[in-house]
């Protein structure tokens, strides 16, 4: 769907195609683009389907390019869509600025685009493209470390609860989690490079406000990118302690059937030892030695059961004082949390 955008006092507004004012500055804003969308833009505004197609491919890497009347850049943007897997990913967004109109394109809907049309970012002129540019940059980075934030509070809440019982599903939201931390980190690089180019190439005139934006712009990405790798090595420790827990919980399962298994041996080599033609030790009881072999044998299960039970009996306690450990740090995190919002609360007034 393409929206055109037009300043009025400060404010977007939108407004239909036909009664735009050639004599300002126009966004247009294209997301979820459709077949038809492309022939618009293809038709009307003469943009190479080269690039509108690297556009919407969900794998294109940031770049600045010069087209044949206009410039072109695309970056990574971050999306939240919580019926995809990952649920945290990144999309690309195409950038044109050609003559009056500044053309903005993607596959899909994102949370950076609807803050500027909604009115959130305040201060946005569209006078100046460069600074508009920069901005939506900026908002960029913003998103990416806000995702991260809950990326890391979601990775916490799965461990807290991995520690009492570590079950398949869980395993699998971290690592949904991680492949998020993988895309952020790739798009965060690749918007670096990005920066770089604004900086040094002759495409664009930045004046010293530009300049001033796209150096805080460099410092809030470098922090994004420290934040992903630092998460993402968390999140792989974590689960590679896991999977050593796993590992152990499985050898002592094995140690007990391995038990087991040695003990039932006992009955099971007498009987395969005398076998059906040789005279059974019993067998002057008559029909009461059936009795008394499968009496023996009972009796060897019953003692290996006991034997296995007085030999387990200190695991279910441990287990027991981990879980309560694990809830008293729970509640002294809530109490913790009470008095920095107490604190933050006094501070305010």
């Amino acid at each position: 769907m393409i929206t055109y955008w037009q300043q009025e006092e400060e404010k977007f507004t939108k407004i239909k195609e036909q009664d735009l004012n050639p004599s300002k500055r126009t966004w247009i804003d294209a997301r979820v683009v459709t077949r038809d969308d492309v022939e618009i833009l293809q038709s009307e505004f003469k943009i190479d389907p080269e690039h509108i197609l690297d556009i919407l491919d969900p794998d294109e890497q940031s770049r600045l390019e010069d087209g044949d009347d206009y410039l072109l850049t695309i970056l990574r943007l971050p999306i939240y869509d919580p019926s995809s897997d990952p649920q945290y990913s990144t999309c690309p967004l195409g950038i044109i600025l050609k003559n009056n109109y500044i053309i903005t394109i993607c596959w899909t809907d994102c949370e950076v685009l609807r803050d500027f049309t909604t009115g959130r970012m305040k201060g946005i002129t569209l006078q100046d493209f460069p600074a508009f540019i920069m901005r939506i940059l900026s908002r960029s980075d913003l998103s990416y470390l806000r995702y991260l934030k809950e990326i890391n509070r979601r990775s916490t809440a799965i461990q807290n609860e991995m520690q009492l019982s570590i079950d398949n599903n869980e395993i699998l939201q971290l690592l949904s989690l991680e492949k998020s931390l993988v895309y952020f980190t790739t798009s965060l690089k690749a918007n670096q490079l990005l920066l770089e180019k604004y900086r040094k190439t002759k495409l664009i005139k930045l004046d010293l406000d530009d300049i001033d934006w796209l150096d805080d712009v460099e410092v809030d990405n470098r922090q994004a990118i420290e934040m992903a790798d630092t998460y993402r090595s968390v999140l792989i420790g974590v689960m590679d302690a896991f999977d050593s827990v796993i590992n152990n919980n499985l050898n002592m399962y094995m140690k007990r059937l391995s038990i087991l298994n040695i003990l039932m041996m006992v009955p099971t080599f007498i009987t395969s030892y005398f076998g059906m033609n040789v005279e059974l030790p019993f067998v002057r009881y008559g029909r009461w030695a059936g009795w008394i072999i499968s009496g023996i044998c009972l009796c060897s299960i019953v003692v290996t059961q006991f034997i296995l039970v007085v030999y387990e009996r200190r695991y279910p306690r441990t287990q027991q004082k981990q879980s309560q450990r694990i809830v008293n740090f729970k509640r002294k995190e809530r109490k913790n949390a009470k008095r920095m919002k107490s604190i933050e609360a006094a501070l305010s007034e």
